[in-house]
């Protein structure tokens, strides 16, 4: 009987923490649609937090590169009175900056709904 009330303790524990995730997620950064993404990252700062051999293989014409993997060095290079526009391949790379970057004071962050891998608009690749 011991080890049912820890596996539920256990499963209410992981419930949890992904609630409390999912909430600091909700307030860190606003998902948009393609069409709304298109409507504003012009007016923004675009990055493309994935890494450079991905950025390279395509990207979204404007976009500047600062992977995840340097996010922390380098955040200071992104202004936090503009709005910020992140995408990465499919999401989960641009919801955990979005998280860094809303504990460093940034306001207006945006992420493509999706990521780069639903993006149909134009795009620059250089291979």
């Amino acid at each position: 009987m011991t080890i049912v009330y820890v596996l539920i303790g256990l499963i209410v524990v992981i419930a949890l923490y992904i609630f409390y995730n999912a909430s600091k997620l909700k307030k860190a950064v606003t998902p948009l649609t393609e069409e709304q993404f298109k409507e504003g990252y012009r007016k923004a700062q675009l990055i493309d937090l994935r890494e450079p051999k991905e950025f390279d293989g395509g990207h979204i014409l404007g976009a500047r590169n600062i992977p995840m993997t340097q996010i922390r060095q380098r955040h200071k290079e992104i202004r936090p009175d503009l709005p910020v526009y992140l995408y990465c391949q499919n999401s989960s790379r641009s919801a955990r900056a979005a998280l860094f970057l809303k504990k460093r004071g940034y306001d207006k962050i945006y992420q493509l709904d999706g990521g780069f891998r639903k993006w149909t608009g134009k795009i620059k690749s250089k291979n």
